[in-house]
């Protein structure tokens, strides 16, 4: 018996949903490369596709809309709930303490393939109005209702920023989601599996998830990577930064390296693409400046051990100019990857709805005959 730290390569079920090349740095979603449906899709359309299998029709795309536009109106409870919560605490903490409330609704839930669509959509709206309102609730604002429109992400800002979003941050917004939407089974993906397995409802198995993704291992890269080149300050100040911290001190480059990649993640050529054409301030230039040449440094230094920036290395860039502080960037990682989980958690159910329950080796003493306390020293 052997043990696979961190479970690595250890494959745990088939999946139709998303295809990784590790070599050659190619990601499809059903097939499809992820450079056309970020260039030629909407996050809803994409949604559909992962939950449904195929790309929707306008009439589909249209009656999947609005299922999920029915989720943008929480419970009154859930609301209560999220206005009691403290004003710093961790939007993620929100989203999983709201989800949690949630599933106080759901009775002996059934899988099946119909439900677990319609549950999906709604919950794919619960989300996005969950993290509008945790937005707001950290910045000391009051709650706005996610109210429909013609695309998710138009609403999601709505609600936000409580103005309408110009058409840039919107498309950056959709283009944003799109990218982070799966990548097969980390470790969040995989605790909604363990969750579903036992038969948990899907609200839990998404908690289960968010629970997951809060650690900064997982979902809080891009958190790090920006506050990496806030800490630089000036793009004059990279090399050094780099030579003290990153070789001599031997610390961890934020943004590099993936479990995965061997080469550039495609995400992150795409979230560098989008966040260059969204600079409007010159402080958003000067840490725009301050990531390119890190990369370059980085991968001067690193490229020969296969190890490349990932997509956090950018996408807190993109998220700072569309106007969300630092401590939001994980919140927005799981808006987008909330579709990921469910649709991982319909096929599964589907397709190999088994209790994942693996084991550990023995490690520890051999047989101990017990002795009543007065004869222990």
């Amino acid at each position: 018996m052997e043990i696979s730290s961190g479970l690595e390569d250890v494959y745990i079920k088939h999946t139709a949903l998303t295809w990784i090349d590790g070599e050659k740095g190619e990601l499809r979603y059903r097939g499809y490369d992820i450079n056309d449906l970020v260039e030629h899709s909407t996050f809803e359309e994409v949604a559909y596709l992962m939950l449904n299998g195929e790309m929707p029709d306008s009439s589909q795309i249209s009656d999947f809309r609005r299922k999920i536009q029915k989720g943008y109106l929480l419970p009154e409870f859930t609301n209560k709930i999220i206005a009691q919560l403290p004003t710093d605490a961790d939007p993620l903490s929100i989203y999983m303490t709201a989800l949690s409330a949630l599933s106080s609704l759901e009775k002996n839930y059934t899988y099946s393939k119909s439900s677990d669509i319609e549950k999906a959509a709604a919950i794919i709206g619960n989300a996005g109005a969950i993290i509008a309102q945790a937005y707001r609730h950290i910045s000391g604002k009051p709650p706005i209702d996610a109210q429909p429109s013609d695309n998710f992400a138009r609403s999601f800002l709505r609600a936000s920023f409580g103005e309408e979003p110009d058409g840039k941050n919107v498309s950056l917004m959709d283009k944003a989601m799109i990218l982070y939407l799966d990548h097969e089974v980390p470790a969040s993906t995989t605790a909604a599996l363990v969750a579903c397995s036992t038969l948990s409802d899907m609200y839990s198995s998404i908690a289960a998830a968010v629970a997951a993704l809060k650690g900064p291992l997982h979902g809080g890269a891009a958190e790090a990577a920006f506050r990496q080149f806030l800490e630089i300050g000036d793009p004059s100040k990279a090399e050094e930064w780099f030579r003290k911290n990153i070789i001599e001190g031997k610390k961890k480059l934020m943004g590099f390296g993936h479990r995965v990649y061997r080469t550039y993640d495609p995400r992150m050529l795409i979230f560098k693409k989008l966040a260059s054409e969204m600079l409007r301030t010159e402080e958003q230039r000067r840490i725009f400046a301050i990531a390119q040449k890190i990369e370059e440094l980085g991968v001067k230094q690193f490229s020969q051990k296969h190890v490349y920036p990932n997509t956090d290395f950018y996408s807190g860039i993109a998220f700072s100019a569309l106007g969300f502080p630092v401590n939001m960037f994980t919140a927005l990682f799981a808006l987008s990857r909330t579709v990921g989980w469910l649709a991982h958690i319909s096929e599964y159910n589907e397709t190999e709805p088994r209790l994942i329950r693996p084991r550990a080796i023995y490690s520890g003493p051999g047989p101990r005959k017990l002795v009543s306390v007065s004869e222990r020293k």
